[in-house]
């Protein structure tokens, strides 16, 4: 059988991406990663825990992404933040990871609370669950812990989107 140079290209260009772009080699496996990646982008992320996403249109360096926010969400829960999941991953197992989204076990340090699609991601696959972690844990740790949550009644110190309907009123 004769070698094909560009799956020898693809191959390289696969493994040598992560490191390329500042990883650490022996965490990130290519296929994974690619999955992962996918992942945290079509399910939407970055949109709350990357600080500048929708400004960008989407075109900040990894090196940016899932640092989490400073601007709070509130609403009859009180005020919740995108938590900084480079920092999370650090600190919680795959095992850990897997069971908060898939099977509603909520971490002390990370309940779940609104505006997170927890209805969402119960619905992924361990496989995918197991993908998205790996993305994240091979991005390092990165950028500061977000603002605590924020009691109902409590007014917080951040800058925050009020997350309540608003009944329009009535037109005459």
């Amino acid at each position: 059988m004769k070698k094909n140079p560009v799956w020898k290209a693809v191959v390289f260009w696969l493994m040598a991406t992560p490191v390329a772009l500042g990883a650490t080699p022996h965490v990130w496996a290519p296929t994974v990663t690619q999955a992962g990646r996918y992942l945290v982008l079509a399910g939407g992320c970055n949109d709350c825990h990357t600080p500048g996403w929708e400004r960008s249109g989407g075109k900040l360096p990894w090196s940016q992404w899932l640092t989490g926010s400073p601007v709070g969400f509130q609403g009859p829960w009180g005020t919740t933040y995108a938590h900084n999941l480079r920092l999370l991953v650090q600190h919680v197992s795959e095992r850990q990871w897997v069971a908060m989204f898939k099977y509603k076990t909520p971490l002390p340090a990370y309940p779940m609370r609104p505006p997170m699609p927890w209805v969402n991601y119960h619905q992924l696959s361990v496989r995918d669950l197991r993908a998205i972690y790996a993305f994240i844990k091979g991005l390092g740790p990165a950028g500061r812990p977000a603002p605590s949550y924020v009691p109902p009644g409590q007014t917080p110190k951040t800058p925050y989107i009020v997350f309540v309907p608003q009944q329009p009123k009535s037109v005459p």
